[in-house]
């Protein structure tokens, strides 16, 4: 039985009890994160936190400073847990939800306090990580059909859950998303890189993709080493196909190579040595931020 957090409380995750009342039950009204960690050590931690804070104030959510210590949560979770999840590799879930109401009405209440959830759960491991890596990821394409505010980290996931899924019932691992021209913008769950000719690109930041702590700590972690050119530009959905690599970011798959999208085998449709360096640059940095 792990331990969870509500409300100020630690208690074990069974007895965690939310209102169905509470506006992240009836409108997904909150913002979340996960914060990876390996070894007690987070990942991102106040990268993630600062991300927590801008998605609350971009839907309104006002929060106790006291309650809204998220990388102490997180840590305190990890060590509470340590014992009760098998490895040393921890995620942590935080979830903040406007609260609850005493009426189902779409306007922001006044006067209802939120509502702080997170608890732990076993992540893979570097080692496991990069062993499923090593066949390479499969993705499917599709035109990107979610809300034009996905750079916040909304709970209103049900577009992204779609998206991800028919990448499951297509049999591969996940949908790369488009917009209407024909620019990718993100994956269903994944930030996007690909590589041609030695030069590194990935989009740049605006309202149709969520601003990847992942992301962040690659780019920074390959400028800083200096061996690749990396460019934040529009790319085009045609430039998947005659990209020499693409790659996929994210907490929990950190920096995941691709050799299939749509069928197609990227490059030689074997896992690249640009990942490969790209990596490494990650492994060496990623606790710094």
């Amino acid at each position: 039985m792990t331990i969870a957090y509500l409300n100020g409380t630690y208690m074990p995750i069974e007895q965690a009890k939310i209102s169905p009342m509470d506006r992240g039950f009836l409108f997904g009204d909150g913002i979340y994160e996960v914060i990876p960690s390996y070894f007690g050590k987070l990942v991102g931690g106040q990268l993630h936190a600062n991300r927590m804070n801008r998605g609350l104030q971009e839907i309104g959510i006002e929060i106790d400073p006291q309650s809204a210590n998220w990388t102490e949560i997180a840590s305190a979770l990890i060590e509470r847990n340590q014992s009760k999840i098998d490895g040393d590799s921890i995620g942590v879930y935080v979830h903040v939800s406007r609260g609850e109401d005493s009426r189902r009405f779409h306007a922001y209440p006044e006067g209802v306090t939120p509502t702080v959830f997170a608890f732990a759960f076993k992540i893979p491991n570097s080692v496991e990580a990069n062993k499923s890596k090593a066949a390479g990821l499969q993705v499917n394409t599709q035109e990107d059909l979610r809300w034009k505010r996905c750079h916040i980290k909304s709970t209103s996931l049900l577009g992204n859950v779609m998206h991800f899924q028919q990448s499951q019932s297509d049999g591969v691992n996940e949908t790369v998303l488009y917009n209407s021209q024909k620019e990718i913008t993100e994956a269903s769950v994944s930030n996007v890189f690909l590589v041609k000719d030695g030069v590194i690109y990935t989009p740049p930041l605006d309202n149709q993709l969520l601003p990847g702590i992942t992301r962040h700590i690659l780019i920074e972690s390959i400028r800083k080493d200096g061996k690749y050119s990396l460019e934040e530009r529009s790319i085009q959905l045609e430039e998947l196909f005659v990209a020499d690599e693409v790659w996929l970011t994210s907490s929990s798959k950190e920096v995941a190579p691709v050799t299939k999208v749509d069928g197609i085998p990227v490059g030689s449709g074997e896992v690249g040595g640009v990942w490969e360096d790209a990596m490494n640059s990650y492994h060496s940095h990623k606790f710094n931020f």
